[in-house]
């Protein structure tokens, strides 16, 4: 699939990337892009993340490909049951393990808890990092599992965030664009 020939979904985990984010990046150089917004980035609730991707896929005209990123990953796992039909394919990076008591803690929110286990019914890839901080990968490697969607190992890549040295991030640009290619 041609990404001119798709909706392109941009989501976020908490926080919202800042402009030197490779989501904002990506973003601003795809012409059918477009970010999922939530009203509040740093008190993340489910149930709103949720509903606000659910609408965003439901006005698409064309076929959609997610990119998520930490939190937005566990989003798209949380909101995959009411996404069937549009969704082309979803392209996930860095899924945070809100299961984990730190991260709940610093936001103040257990609702993405437990991630769901199910398949997510629509083609994907987790891209995980050996070195991430927020989820082991392992354990992102049995949700890709769970999940029915292809994993990758992306070696020592931390968060894939500006601080980890992802800013632009071509290799991930070329992982996205192999990924749509095989849908």
């Amino acid at each position: 699939m041609k990404i001119k020939d798709s909706d392109i979904l941009i989501v976020p985990g908490a926080g919202n990337p800042s402009p030197f984010h490779w989501l904002t990046r990506w973003q601003d150089n795809m012409s059918t892009a477009r970010r999922v917004d939530q009203d509040d980035w740093n008190r993340p609730q489910r149930e709103t993340w949720v509903n606000r991707l659910v609408d965003a896929v439901g006005e698409s005209e064309k076929p959609v490909i997610l990119v998520a990123h930490a939190l937005g990953v566990l989003t798209v796992a949380h909101a995959a049951p009411a996404l069937t039909g549009k969704i082309a394919g979803a392209f996930l990076v860095g899924a945070s393990d809100w299961e984990r008591p730190e991260l709940k803690a610093t936001y103040g929110d257990h609702s993405f808890d437990p991630v769901p286990r199910q398949p997510l019914g629509f083609a994907g890839l987790l891209l995980a990092s050996s070195n991430d901080p927020t989820c082991n990968i392992t354990k992102a490697e049995a949700w890709a599992r769970d999940w029915g969607i292809h994993f990758g190992n992306a070696g020592e890549a931390g968060h894939f965030e500006p601080e980890s040295g992802h800013g632009p991030w071509p290799e991930g640009l070329m992982a996205f664009a192999r990924f749509t290619q095989t849908l």
